[in-house]
């Protein structure tokens, strides 16, 4: 289905000058990797649109480790863009994985550097609760589900910004997250029904200035998909264009 096109404010061509900006995507591999989510595929998805928006993008192999160097030296050195499609741990050890791995993942979250947030990694990071806050929600266990994956109704709230002009509401294969318990500061952008109460799966979140250290500019921002849960949900257009525009508003 054909969808409207970007909003010039959300459009935010690279400079060739400047070179290509650079994405740090954490898949779920090793630890995080669990036996529901073919994370390969999906990360295949997400990687795939970065490039296509003007990211270099790297996909470490292992994601506690990948976490440490956020830790270490000048902002400078960071990436441009933190990417994470990660799945919980069941190992019984802590996550993050390490206290330097800790260290490098609140140093994003109390930065003014963006993230995208995908699918299953609200489920993640349970010994961090600034992981909670830097999203702006979290799958809780015992509250939260799914109904079985199959054809989902997406609704498309029209009054959310720019992110959503011109997006008509929409049908993929996924599954449904219900019952996410999230922040009162979001601004969801997309829905499903399920019980007779709307859920949010899509939702852009400025975190906290309080968070952000002085002289590092404006509160980071963060972009959560519940959605994604396989590749086959990337292969809707209309799903494809909301993730390209929210990664032009996290940049912008």
């Amino acid at each position: 289905m054909r969808v409207g096109r970007v909003p010039e404010s959300l459009a935010q061509p690279v400079s060739p000058e400047a070179g290509p900006r650079r994405a740090m995507l954490l898949s779920g591999v090793g630890r995080y990797a669990d036996p529901w989510h073919p994370f390969a595929e999906t990360s295949a998805a997400l990687a795939g649109l970065l490039r296509e928006t003007g990211y270099d993008v790297d996909v470490p192999a292992d994601v506690d480790a990948a976490l440490e160097t956020l830790a270490l030296g000048e902002d400078s050195a960071l990436p441009d863009l933190l990417v994470v499609n990660v799945g919980l741990p069941r190992d019984e050890l802590p996550s993050p994985g390490t206290p330097d791995a800790r260290a490098g993942l609140s140093r994003w979250l109390d930065s003014a550097r963006p993230m995208l947030v995908s699918h299953v990694s609200s489920t993640s990071f349970l010994d961090l609760p600034a992981w909670e806050t830097g999203v702006g929600g979290r799958w809780v266990r015992g509250q939260s589900m799914h109904p079985e994956y199959g054809p989902a109704a997406i609704h498309i709230v029209p009054d959310s910004g720019p992110l959503v002009a011109g997006i008509p509401d929409f049908k993929l294969l996924d599954e449904r997250y219900s019952w996410l318990r999230t922040a009162p500061g979001i601004k969801v952008h997309a829905t499903h029904t399920h019980d007779g109460v709307e859920h949010p799966v899509m939702w852009s979140f400025e975190r906290s200035a309080e968070r952000v250290k002085p002289g590092r500019g404006p509160a980071g921002r963060t972009f959560y998909d519940a959605l994604g849960h396989d590749a086959a949900s990337y292969e809707s257009a209309e799903h494809r264009e909301l993730l390209h525009r929210a990664l032009a508003w996290l940049t912008d």
